[in-house]
């Protein structure tokens, strides 16, 4: 009986190499997007994505903030510019314009009169959009737009 458990594990262990070897030939690389914003208000964007987003923080420290929404499925992260550590690319602060980022939702109604009753300020007022969008929009401390989304199929066939 253990010969027979013994070889049965060792043909497990063979399949699985196996497979590990035919798969590596196959694997493509794996990525994760992470956008960073070079910001002197690190304080008061921690502050919004916290109160407002319900944002947790993944990591900081005295010139880098990473934070990682609710369910942790992804980050953003915020730089003070012009810090030391940092290569010449990464230190001119962000100008608060021609960004904007694209949050999507379970249920934009319920979020919506969510941040209605915490007082944020509503940049862009919800609404159902012909190719199925319905969104809203906030900004956050860096000027920065947020539309909060929940996508569903187009109106009326239109794209």
């Amino acid at each position: 009986m253990k010969k027979h458990l013994a070889l049965f594990c060792l043909s497990l262990i063979t399949l699985d190499v196996s497979a590990q070897v035919t798969n590596s030939s196959k694997k493509q690389t794996t990525m994760k997007l992470n956008a960073g914003i070079v910001t002197p208000k690190l304080k008061e964007t921690k502050a919004f994505y916290t109160a407002v987003l319900g944002f947790g923080t993944t990591f900081e420290n005295d010139f880098y903030l990473l934070m990682h929404t609710p369910n942790q499925q992804a980050e953003l992260s915020f730089l003070l510019p012009n810090h030391p550590s940092q290569q010449p690319l990464f230190q001119k602060p962000f100008t608060g314009q021609g960004m904007y980022l694209t949050i999507e939702v379970d249920d934009v109604d319920k979020l919506y009169q969510e941040l209605k009753q915490k007082g944020t300020l509503i940049k862009i007022e919800l609404r159902t959009e012909p190719w199925g969008d319905r969104h809203f929009a906030i900004e956050d401390p860096n000027g920065i737009g947020i539309d909060l989304v929940t996508y569903a199929p187009p109106q009326n066939g239109n794209n």
